[in-house]
């Protein structure tokens, strides 16, 4: 890298210029982050002192509250020192390893939150068989897999921008290194790398929603059957229970008596 590289660090521009609204942004996103972190941890550490929290909805819900406290650890510790910094300045090589966990964590989540609808799926769609395939070890394989997943989506995207040659200016509209910004910076053409970096990440959110979209759709069409069931229930019993007692005078006059 030192031998296309003429930039060794990053600067950021930050949220606004005005030291009043940094100030502001300070307080703010300080209270919002140990938020983040003390609701997550709580859900993380609950889920794993508490034997009645032992389902497999509750053991990706603990990871992906995991996931959300490294995922936010990423940028916002940086951006909320960076507030009350008069020089909001990055390395080259942390600008680099902000971007792949940036990635590898986003990944991540995005393929957590894949598996927790495949979760749901199972337990409305096949309620009966729902503790034979969410068994724990293959909820350990697909959280394996996510996690792989997020780290192949990541890496794929920090090699395309790593050998970028930057050799000036090197100041990012943006509080944290990201794709874009770092696209504009670079001193060649970045045409075809950005169709691959879009590529990637569009593919990535395209399946995933997709997929999201597939098992919802179906474990709500599964309700909307059993909703189906359920009112035709209720008709066939308004029709043994009062329609055809009607035809039967005495049958009739009982149910005008419990009336």
């Amino acid at each position: 890298m030192a031998n296309t590289h003429n930039v060794s660090e990053f600067i950021f521009l930050g949220l606004s210029p005005n030291q009043e609204v940094q100030r502001v942004c300070f307080v703010v996103f300080l209270l919002l982050y140990t938020a983040i972190v003390l609701g997550n941890f709580l859900i993380v550490l609950t889920v794993m002192t508490s034997r009645s929290l032992g389902s497999p909805m509750y053991f990706f819900l603990s990871y992906l509250s995991f996931v959300e406290i490294c995922y936010s650890s990423t940028t916002a510790p940086k951006l909320i020192s960076d507030l009350l910094a008069e020089r909001k300045a990055i390395s080259l090589w942390g600008c680099m390893t902000q971007l792949f966990f940036i990635h590898f964590f986003g990944g991540t989540e995005i393929f957590l939150l894949t598996v927790m609808a495949y979760d749901r799926y199972v337990a409305i769609c096949k309620p009966l068989n729902y503790t034979t395939i969410m068994n724990r070890q293959v909820c350990a394989v697909l959280v394996g897999i996510a996690w792989v997943g997020g780290f192949v989506h990541s890496f794929a995207q920090i090699l395309l921008i790593f050998h970028l040659p930057f050799c000036g200016p090197n100041v990012i509209d943006h509080y944290f290194c990201d794709l874009l910004p770092l696209l504009k910076l670079a001193c060649s053409d970045t045409f075809r790398i950005g169709l691959l970096i879009v590529a990637n990440g569009g593919t990535l959110s395209v399946i995933s929603f997709v997929v999201l979209l597939a098992f919802y759709f179906v474990s709500f069409f599964f309700i909307f059957c059993c909703f189906c069931h359920s009112a035709v229930d209720k008709m066939v019993a308004v029709f043994y229970t009062v329609v055809t007692p009607l035809l039967n005078p005495k049958a009739m006059k009982r149910l005008w008596i419990r009336t």
